[in-house]
């Protein structure tokens, strides 16, 4: 049992009572709410009569359904509009601060969290979205949660869980060029499978991780609910401490050297005990390419197919149906696969040095003819600042589609979809059939800068060779 581990101290911090289910009652510091898992858990909680208990621990925004192409209202999709209206009565009924579209300040709920400063270190954090997670790169507790836990944060401001196993997840020594956070996660859910994380949080460390940016932690730590993990983190440190100094919601003054030394105190001990431990070399990973209908499905850009005499007998069944639903034949090389639609943008690759990074290899280059390739920033203030720079006008000169902030072609709940059979180069999370809005379409995971030689050559491509 671990012990003496971030988690281990924010979770007993949180305790309210150990349940005679065995449970535990966690009080939630921090409740993300969206337009699309939200309806139902406030009309659940008006049914019993019920307010909101801590409406100013509640935090809404509009991500999944808003049209990133037009805005104006009333949406072109009546339940589109119909949620929008929802969220936003809710907000003003109950008081809930509310970023709504125009605000400067909408987006991605997992953008916006930690761009505001509303995400830190010690937090217990939920939100009615699966990568809830990404919130742990600041040393927070992060959950993902249906829309019946979003009506028990609504109504108590506490979750019942059982407590996780910690697995520490080390990734150590120096990446190669052309290698980045996505191909990190991608590289660990490929070798501990989608289901390694059942049980556990991963504590994400090593020289690697400590090097990294705090998008770029967010981005590891986003999909970790696709490797299985209830959650992921990283211990904060002065990259941390840097990233949130001056921000809204963040302390000042005596209040900020207060808030320092206690989120000093909140990472890791030296001699803290773990489930389990796992090591990986940077140098081990390249360039990842998804192949398949699952995230742990990817190989490295100059890699083959694998055929299922490559792969350990319980994937081959997955693999099968990856290999049917995908039209790729195992034994196949996965770079030159012809792609039709490149995504840039999302919970994990749609910040500004996502997009900074994009637009350093498409400045000087064009879209090959037939592709369809768009970027979406992750928020309003990402848009602001990438067009500040300059960065709308390098993807626009290059063939992109410049869009407002959303979730767009991660998940397809708005107007950006895919078309009949379409494959995808995309930066966003899953790649689950059906995924980007046809039922036939495909996707294929990569990083941003991976999308974007996707784009220049029509088809998969190894962005160490744009360099």
């Amino acid at each position: 049992m671990s012990k003496g581990t971030l988690f281990d101290k924010v979770w007993d911090l949180h305790t309210v009572r150990v349940l005679p289910s065995g449970q535990t009652q966690i009080f939630i510091g921090l409740h993300l709410i969206h337009e699309v898992t939200s309806p139902q858990a406030f009309g659940m909680i008006s049914e019993r009569g019920l307010g909101v208990l801590y409406p100013q621990r509640t935090v809404a925004t509009v991500d999944h359904i808003i049209p990133t192409e037009n805005q104006a209202r009333p949406f072109l999709d009546d339940l589109a509009e119909e949620m929008m209206q929802t969220l936003e009565n809710n907000a003003k009924k109950h008081g809930i601060r509310f970023y709504n579209i125009g605000s400067g300040k909408q987006g991605i709920v997992h953008v916006i969290a930690p761009e505001q400063g509303l995400t830190q270190p010690g937090m217990t954090i939920a939100c009615g979205d699966s990568h809830t997670s990404t919130h742990g790169a600041f040393g927070a507790i992060a959950l993902g949660i249906g829309t019946s836990q979003v009506r028990d944060v609504l109504a108590t401001q506490t979750l019942a869980l059982g407590k996780l196993k910690v697995r520490r997840v080390e990734v150590t020594g120096q990446l190669r060029t052309g290698v980045y956070a996505k191909d990190v996660i991608l590289h660990i859910i490929r070798k501990l499978g989608v289901q390694g994380g059942v049980g556990y949080a991963y504590e994400f460390a090593g020289s690697t991780i400590e090097r990294m940016n705090m998008e770029e932690r967010m981005t590891v730590c986003n999909m970790s609910i696709e490797g299985g993990a209830r959650c992921g983190y990283v211990n904060p440190d002065e990259i941390t401490y840097k990233y949130l100094e001056g921000r809204e919601f963040v302390p000042r003054g005596e209040n900020w050297d207060q808030a320092l030394q206690w989120w000093q105190s909140l990472a890791s001990e030296p001699d803290a005990v773990y489930d389990d431990v796992i090591i990986f070399r940077a140098e081990d990973i390249e360039p990842t390419v998804t192949w398949g209908i699952t995230p742990g499905q990817s190989i490295g850009v100059a890699q083959a197919i694998p055929t299922l005499e490559d792969l350990p007998t319980g994937d081959r069944a997955t693999a099968q149906e990856a290999y049917q639903y995908m039209k790729l034949s195992p034994g196949s090389p996965i770079k030159g696969t012809k792609v039709d639609v490149c995504f840039i943008g999302s919970c994990t690759n749609g910040r500004i040095s996502d997009l900074r990074e994009a637009a350093r290899f498409a400045q000087g280059h064009k879209v090959s003819p037939g592709v369809k390739a768009l970027v979406v920033p992750g928020s309003e203030q990402v848009k602001r600042a990438a067009e500040q720079e300059g960065l709308d006008k390098i993807f626009v000169q290059a063939g992109f589609e410049w869009r407002e902030a959303g979730c767009s072609m991660c998940l397809a709940m708005n107007p950006d979809k895919l078309q009949g059979n379409q494959i995808s180069a995309s930066s966003s999370n899953r790649n689950f059939k059906g995924r980007q809005g046809s039922s036939t379409g495909r996707t294929l995971l990569m990083s941003p800068a991976m999308v974007v030689a996707a784009a220049i050559a029509g088809q998969v491509a190894d962005v160490r060779e744009l360099l």
